[in-house]
């Protein structure tokens, strides 16, 4: 046992250096949800994962394809046609060999919303490309009083330095978090007025999107859009990797900073 302490502590003494005392047992003690570990979400689980977190579940429906390499942390030879959740969960334990891993090949839906959420997680990471499951994820972890972190669209974008976080109502120049926005507003009753807050945080960037027809960066719907193995946006494993990032730093900032 006292092997394994050293060896854990040894591994993420750094993480508790920086965060402060107590910080790493917090960590340990916490339990995130990923849904969606593609081009951001595979860079929070790693991120997570190499931050000394105890309990991670990851899900997502996809296996890897090869155009994924460009952006997916768990896309590697060797790993295509591989369930995506299934990577990520062999290259966490090779982070951290104690980490409680669960992965689950399902996508997120209303549907099954009440069994993915079947404990009380410390924090939630939306990574989820489709409008409606993404819309479901976030007002299921409100009800449930989870809170969650909102990814908006990598695809596109090019300028890691024009990522930041901000409340839901705040972002802008991102089509999906506007169509998120009104979405919620229209189904799930949340507040129309423009100066009230959701009080949920999302990662964005305001940079406008570039499309591959032409050098032109003039905007297109978003649900003409998309990013995936075939067609749509091109993207960046230093963008999609950054929102990752910034999310991440995000949930260890907030596991960190609450009270025993």
């Amino acid at each position: 046992m006292q092997a394994t302490t050293f060896k854990t502590e040894f591994r993420f003494g750094g993480i508790e250096r920086l965060y402060g005392s107590g910080s790493l047992d917090r960590l340990q003690a916490a339990h995130a949800l990923i849904v969606g570990i593609g081009g951001v979400g595979s860079w929070v689980a790693e991120s997570l994962a190499r931050s000394g977190l105890g309990q991670l579940t990851l899900v997502d429906l996809d296996d890897i394809c090869e155009s994924n390499i460009n952006r997916q942390v768990h896309a590697l030879d060797g790993m295509i046609g591989k369930p995506k959740v299934d990577a990520m969960a062999d290259r966490c334990r090779l982070i951290n060999p104690e980490i409680n891993i669960r992965p689950i090949a399902k996508f997120f839906t209303e549907t099954n919303a009440e069994s993915l959420l079947d404990v009380q997680y410390d924090y939630a990471m939306d990574a989820i490309d489709s409008l409606n499951h993404k819309c479901a994820l976030i007002d299921s972890c409100r009800r449930a009083r989870i809170p969650i972190i909102v990814s908006g669209s990598a695809g596109g974008r090019v300028d890691p330095s024009q990522i930041r976080i901000a409340d839901l109502t705040r972002s802008y120049n991102d089509k999906l978090l506007q169509r998120v926005r009104k979405k919620l507003r229209q189904e799930y009753g949340y507040p129309r007025e423009r100066r009230r807050r959701f009080k949920i945080e999302c990662v964005f960037s305001p940079e406008a999107a570039r499309y591959s027809e032409s050098e032109s960066c003039e905007s297109e719907p978003a649900s003409s859009r998309k990013l995936d193995c075939s067609s749509g946006y091109g993207a960046a494993a230093h963008v999609t990797g950054a929102f990752g990032m910034m999310a991440a730093a995000r949930i260890v900032e907030k596991i960190c900073s609450e009270k025993s």
